[in-house]
């Protein structure tokens, strides 16, 4: 853009060495005054591609959440104990050739909180704590859950073992969903 300073001197064709001194001033503060246009004008052009590329970014975001959201893999109604959580304390008592094993303190509780978890007041009696918010699935409860989060195999106590639940005998083992106030006996030989 040429305000009509410049264009008169372009016109008559003048080198800048035969412009006068008021000439070169109007000059100099006209190209000043263009410099500015144009970096302000580039200004707001950048500022326009920012605001763009933030708003394909912004969409891009919401709309494959949204996808991953609607696509995530449905949970069968079959599978569902609760959608409102559980706070649970069965216990668990392991005998390994007649005497009776600690469950140690803190299972779950260490470098986070784990759902499924021990506390230090009271793992002397075997008690586990199933603490759940919202969705709890039967895997979540499972007595295979328990031992995941202690970092230990059900069977890593030796060769044979029985199960009682309740007094009853239970064959179920690391897929057995435990209940609120069950008593699980686990005996190795």
């Amino acid at each position: 853009m040429q305000n009509l300073i410049t264009k008169k001197f372009m016109e008559e064709n003048k080198p800048i060495e035969k412009l006068s001194k008021k000439e070169k001033r109007e000059l100099k503060h006209q190209q000043k005054s263009e410099r500015r246009e144009e970096a302000i004008q580039k200004q707001k052009t950048n500022n326009y591609i920012t605001w763009g590329v933030t708003v394909l970014v912004v969409t891009a975001l919401v709309g494959g959440i949204t996808l991953a959201y609607k696509n995530r893999p449905k949970v069968p109604e079959s599978d569902i104990i609760s959608r409102n959580g559980v706070h649970w304390h069965p216990e668990l008592t392991i005998y390994v050739k007649g005497e009776k094993q600690e469950i140690p303190a803190n299972i779950g509780l260490v470098g986070g909180h784990q759902p499924t978890h021990t506390h230090s007041e009271d793992s002397s009696q075997g008690i586990i704590h199933l603490e759940f918010e919202g969705l709890v699935r039967k895997s979540d409860t499972t007595l295979g859950q328990f031992f995941k989060v202690w970092n230990k195999d059900i069977r890593s106590f030796g060769p044979t073992m029985k199960m009682t639940v309740n007094g009853v005998e239970n064959t179920e083992y690391e897929n057995y969903l435990m209940q609120d106030k069950d008593k699980i006996e686990l005996r190795y030989e």
